[in-house]
């Protein structure tokens, strides 16, 4: 029954490392074409057998240029130092429209009656947070039938093939005057002492770019009075109301015996 102790130090190590789980996710960018993720988006139940692993990823924020897969790295950390990591992707998405801006637009015919337009005459400013790839209109020549008031459509498509419209209206304007062109005649009295003329006598093929509506004169008829030159205006007016004029001498003669 004699008895003798003692004493020892267990020390008493934790050398396992944690069990680090990941998962894929997939995020959007926001407004301002940004996304942020934090550890446990992408933990999938990592653990230790002592307690919870401190958790940490080495991306957490993503922008434009990331759109796409972005591998990331998650590490967890046990109260004993012991590390483990596993890796995910991050699909990162832009889902966010443009903003497509437009202005309206007044726009003149030229001499042939034909006007073009550019996107950059429509766009008042259009933007997306991760930049506009193209910018197209629905139409963008106009002519004498556009005259007036034309509704148009501005496409703006961002860099990740997001699309916006917004319409405009382009007020088509035909301001040339038409180019009146006259001619001078001689016409004869008749028997009665009278004589008449008409626009065409006059007339040397006056043009406009988008047509004539109508030819006037200021004098067609001519008696005894009028024998020899006289001055006379023909009024060009084009159908979209400019007006020009041009005078031509109508010499009157009496040829008619007594």
């Amino acid at each position: 029954s004699n008895v003798s102790t003692c004493t020892a130090t267990v020390t008493v190590e934790d050398n396992v490392d944690p069990i680090a789980l990941c998962q894929n996710i997939t995020v959007q960018l926001d407004a301002a074409g940004n996304a942020t993720i934090s550890p446990s988006d992408i933990d999938n139940g990592s653990s230790d057998a002592c307690n919870p692993p401190t958790l940490s990823l080495d991306i957490t924020s993503f922008d434009c240029g990331d759109v796409g897969l972005n591998t990331v790295t998650l590490t967890a950390t046990d109260a004993n130092s012991n590390t483990s990591t596993c890796t995910a992707t991050v699909t990162v998405e832009d889902n966010v429209l443009p903003t497509a801006i437009c202005q309206n637009l007044t726009i003149q015919l030229d001499a042939t009656g034909n006007a073009t337009i550019t996107t950059g005459d429509i766009d008042n400013g259009s933007n997306d947070a991760c930049g506009i790839q193209s910018l197209s209109l629905d139409q963008t020549t106009f002519d004498c039938s556009n005259v007036g008031p034309n509704t148009v459509t501005l496409t703006v498509t961002d860099n990740n093939s997001n699309v916006s419209t917004c319409t405009a209206t382009v007020t088509v304007q035909d301001i040339i005057n038409p180019t009146a062109i006259c001619q001078n005649i001689t016409v004869q009295l008749d028997a009665t002492g009278n004589a008449t003329i008409t626009t065409a006598d006059i007339d040397n093929s006056s043009f406009d770019n988008c047509g004539i509506a109508s030819l006037s004169l200021d004098q067609t008829t001519f008696d005894c009075n009028d024998v020899g030159p006289n001055t006379v205006t023909l009024t060009v007016t084009d159908n979209n109301s400019n007006v020009s004029t041009c005078t031509a001498t109508v010499t009157v003669e009496d040829n008619v015996d007594p």
